[in-house]
Parts: C-alpha cells; structure tokens; sequence
C-alpha cells in the first residue's frame, strides 16, 4: 500500500514540475509525471531491499525528493532538446533541394 502513495507523490511532483516549469508544449503531458511516479517506485524498492523501513520517515523523504529532482531534471533536458531538434528539422524540411548534393 505504501509503494502506491509513494507513486502517487512521484507521479504529482512530476506533475507540479510540468506546470510549473517552461517548454512543457515540446512534450507528453504524461512523460513527466511517469518519470517521477517510476522514480519514486524504483528509489523506494530500493531502499526497501536494502532494510530502511518502510514507516520511517528517511524513506518517504528520499523516494519522494529523487522523484522530484528527477522530474525536473527530465524537464529542463528534455525541453531545449526538443525545441533544437524541432528547429533542425524545420529548417532541413522548409530547404529540401539544400542538403541533396552532399555526400
């Protein structure tokens, strides 16, 4: 029962990073709160194989500020590279007959 609210956390700071930061039109409204709903999955079964408890507070702490970090870390990579390879592709497309002699 605990994974499913340490997921839920994850899955709403994934969410709170999405809203809250910028370039969230160059992806999924779904990518980011994933990532930080898997995170937190993966940092708290971890943590649980490795005997912190699962009533301690160290557990929800460190599952949930993974999962955070991680949903912004996901947004600010993802959206510059997005918005980059979108004007890279703009360009090769709006200049088709350009990059047709080079070998």
């Amino acid at each position: 029962m605990e994974l499913l609210f340490v997921v839920l956390g994850g899955a709403i700071l994934g969410l709170a990073a999405r809203y809250s930061l910028p370039r969230r039109h160059t992806y999924g409204s779904a990518l980011v709160p994933a990532i930080g709903a898997g995170v937190a999955a993966v940092v708290w079964v971890g943590l649980t194989w490795l005997g912190w408890p699962w009533d301690g507070a160290w557990i929800w702490v460190v599952s949930l500020v993974a999962a955070g970090l991680a949903s912004v870390a996901s947004v600010l990579f993802i959206g510059p590279r997005r918005e980059h390879g979108d004007a890279e592709l703009f360009e090769r497309l709006a200049r088709p007959g350009a990059g047709a002699g080079k070998a």
